[in-house]
């Protein structure tokens, strides 16, 4: 069993969309892979038709009252697991505060379906809260999506300072990779943050970068992954060529 989250600080770094057509990338080589959205935005599950019409259908409920997670697994068209959000998930932080019972929770409920064999895939809120902390205490590695311009990039750099003043409590190092995305190498800027992150984040700047694409733009308004809409596109090839990268380096373990 693999545990990934998703996360910036910042919205609009293609976070979603890495955590869906990762999750997709995965399902396609025949690994069983969940989704869990931890975004009360909902936008992970929505674009792949799977809807909680309640709180209580979604990982809400795992907070309001320990519901297991297999009860909440819904499966989409293509294959992924879902287990969707909901708007109520906005309200834990202010229903459950910060003590490490509730931001240990989802760590808890994962480890006790580790039977089931599967890849878990967080796609976090971009927030530093109850829900990004459960995510961070729950995976085994994180995955910080910097689309091409400085106030991302600034929002790894975050990220990076709340890895490390958390080791402590956690009492290990997460594993993390900086994934650029949105990249257009003919922009300047595009580059320099580039540069700027190979400097700070040195070897866990993935080799393999997202490119700007009208095609990952245009998929979850057909409430389809990059590889259903355009299996032929460059962002079917590069999400390809991400999880290659992943299951070489081990960042992945491969379930056979």
């Amino acid at each position: 069993m693999t545990i990934v989250a998703v996360f910036n600080q910042k919205g609009g770094v293609g976070k979603t969309t890495t955590a869906l057509n990762l999750s997709a990338a995965l399902t396609r080589r025949n690994q069983n892979t969940v989704g869990i959205d931890l975004d009360p935005q909902s936008q992970f599950g929505s674009i792949l038709g799977v809807s909680a019409y309640s709180g209580d259908d979604s990982i809400f409920s795992l907070f309001q009252r320990n519901r297991p997670l297999r009860e909440i697994i819904q499966q989409s068209a293509c294959g992924v697991g879902i287990i969707s959000s909901h708007t109520e998930l906005s309200k834990v932080d202010a229903l459950y505060g910060k003590g490490y019972n509730a931001i240990n929770k989802l760590n808890i409920a994962l480890q006790s379906v580790k039977s089931m064999n599967k890849h878990w895939i967080i796609d976090c809120c971009p927030l530093v809260g109850v829900l990004s902390l459960n995510a961070i205490f729950a995976c085994d590695g994180i995955i910080v999506p910097i689309s091409a311009d400085y106030l991302s990039f600034k929002g790894a750099i975050q990220i990076k300072k709340t890895l490390t003043a958390l080791e402590r409590v956690l009492k290990r190092p997460v594993a993390s990779r900086y994934l650029l995305t949105r990249f257009d190498s003919r922009r300047r800027m595009a580059r320099d943050v580039m540069l700027m992150a190979e400097k700070e984040f040195g070897v866990n700047v993935c080799r393999t970068y997202i490119s700007e694409s009208v095609s990952l733009a245009e998929s979850p308004m057909q409430n389809k992954t990059i590889f259903e809409y355009a299996p032929d596109s460059r962002g079917a090839k590069e999400y390809d060529a991400l999880l290659d990268e992943f299951l070489t380096t081990r960042f992945l373990s491969e379930i056979v």
